[in-house]
């Protein structure tokens, strides 16, 4: 279903049934909230009606930016009856606190990354909401965009024949080179793993199912960094987290791969990530040097086994000779807050999101492993599990029909 009102045109995901609207109420008015905000008015299943933050200023501004009848305290959210769901886009060492808050007032919950940064608090949220039977989405939601359902189509249709191993590398120097206030990146809750690893690690289990055990190893290669952009440029900031981590990964269908996540990275020529199987290779190639599972779009390259480069001659170069996958699912531009969409079609349905609590507990619990291997000393055996997400339809169109 799809219509056109006076913010633009607005979509929703095409179930069977009757619709319904989500009341929403936003906790958290930073940087992040401009791209779920504009979204959010895309949406006719969604109705955000009061948003708020710390700073009551900065709260006023995105509400009247983007047309949102109130802002107000964060508890005046958490008390609203009205309120049927939050989104909680607040930094990541309140998402716990903010969704375990938001449950206990029965209201519905879709959190930015990472779920939680303690493995108690994820345990209690998802005790929480089931005994409350309240619905909870978390992002990243990126795999619901058309190059990652792409990529599952590929694999689903066994163009690369059974999975074997999958590599993934994300490398930027820092988010201080262009974010004004980025010191919660380097304390506890921070670090390159907990940012960028969700996205990377929500894609491999969308693609390749759960993971089973992990192994790492990371290092601090600053102690204090220098804030780079902004009016506190050359102010320095304390690194309490580490900044390159370099991981292992076992999935639980045997399929092998290994990942680097870092702030330490001044430049690198190598994928965001591949899939490699018994009948060829998936590609991801870099867009810009950390947008690889951080985009909804942009292009899958793969090449099987009779178009290798070890079976022809003269022997090809670059990327001329990979095939270019035809993208037949929708959403090829920055849509953050797509998982809170399926979220509301979830809560009428009664069923799990796609961008389940679950599956980011068990990212988190599998980001908690890698951090935790090096101290131990061998291989950290991951407890939780959850289920592979069902694709999206393809050929959902993006314009009025």
């Amino acid at each position: 279903m799809c219509r056109r009102n006076d913010t633009g045109t607005v979509y929703a995901l095409p179930l069977e049934g009757i619709t319904m609207t989500l009341t929403v109420g936003v906790i958290g008015c930073g940087r992040i909230s401009d791209i779920y905000l504009q979204n959010c008015a895309r949406f006719n299943n969604i109705d955000v009606i009061a948003c708020a933050s710390l700073d009551p200023a900065e709260s006023a501004a995105k509400a009247a930016q983007y047309g949102i009848p109130r802002s107000c305290d964060p508890a005046e959210i958490l008390d609203d009856a009205s309120v049927e769901s939050v989104l909680n886009l607040t930094v990541p060492a309140a998402h716990a606190e903010i969704t375990l808050k938001a449950l206990n007032r029965g209201k519905h919950v879709y959190t930015e990354k990472p779920f939680v940064t303690d493995i108690g608090d994820g345990k209690r949220i998802l005790a929480l909401a089931q005994r409350k039977g309240l619905t909870i989405g978390n992002a990243p939601d990126t795999f619901l965009g058309g190059r990652w359902q792409t990529c599952r189509r590929l694999l689903d249709s066994g163009v690369i024949g059974s999975p074997t191993g999958v590599a993934a590398i994300a490398g930027t120097h820092g988010v201080e080179r262009h974010n004004p206030s980025p010191d919660h990146y380097y304390l506890a809750g921070g670090g390159p793993l907990l940012d960028l690893g969700p996205y990377y690690l929500t894609a491999m289990v969308f693609l390749l199912g759960p993971i089973a055990r992990v192994a790492g190893l990371s290092c601090r290669t600053f102690d204090r960094r220098m804030i780079e952009y902004g009016p506190r440029r050359g102010e320095w900031m304390p690194v309490e987290v580490d900044t390159h981590v370099e991981s292992l990964l076992e999935f639980r269908s045997g399929v092998i791969g290994s990942m680097t996540m870092s702030f330490d990275v001044w430049d690198s020529e190598m994928p965001r990530l591949e899939i490699y199987g018994t009948e060829g290779t998936i590609c991801v190639p870099d867009l810009d040097p950390v947008q690889g599972a951080n985009v909804f779009h942009g292009p899958i390259l793969y090449r099987t086994k009779e178009t290798s480069r070890w079976t022809h001659k003269p022997r090809p170069t670059g990327r001329d000779d990979w095939q270019v996958a035809d993208t037949t699912h929708g959403f090829n531009d920055d849509w953050r807050g797509l998982g809170l969409l399926d979220l509301a079609f979830a809560v009428r349905d009664a069923r799990k999101p796609r961008a389940s609590a679950e599956m980011a507990f068990h990212v988190f619990e599998v980001m908690a492993g890698i951090l935790n291997a090096p101290k131990l000393g061998r291989y950290v055996d991951i407890e939780s599990t959850c289920a592979r997400p069902d694709p999206l339809p393809e050929n959902f169109p993006e314009s009025e029909h």
